[in-house]
């Protein structure tokens, strides 16, 4: 069974709306959208979020410059920026955990149900 949503978008499409939304919710740190959305990005941002914790796991004042590629493959460099120098630090003695879900209202045109996503303070 495969998994993940379609959005009525083709592979290349979705992938490119799934980074964009990625971004935003980085450089935003808060974002309103739809609760599919909103379940599909979240693993995403996860994952980056692990990732750039791993930036200064090495040696002391060193980058681990393979985990920097591997989050700019994914994200802007100013979204890269601004995961490793203020967001990841805020984490660095949780693990996992770092988005909630917050579930909002339908959209009154087409039932829509809305939620936001947001990073945990």
């Amino acid at each position: 069974m495969k998994k993940g949503r379609k959005f009525g978008r083709k592979r290349d499409q979705r992938k490119a709306f799934l980074k964009i939304l990625a971004a935003n919710l980085i450089f935003k740190e808060r974002v309103r959208t739809t609760q599919a959305r909103a379940k599909e990005i979240r693993p995403i941002v996860e994952r980056l979020i692990t990732k750039g914790k791993k930036v200064y796991s090495g040696e002391e004042g060193k980058k681990n410059l393979a985990a920097v590629r591997a989050l700019s493959a994914y994200l802007p460099e100013k979204a890269v920026k601004k995961l490793i120098d203020k967001i990841v630090p805020r984490y660095h003695d949780r693990n996992g955990g770092y988005i909630r879900i917050v579930k909002l209202s339908e959209v009154r045109k087409d039932g829509a149900e809305m939620a936001i996503i947001e990073l945990v303070k």
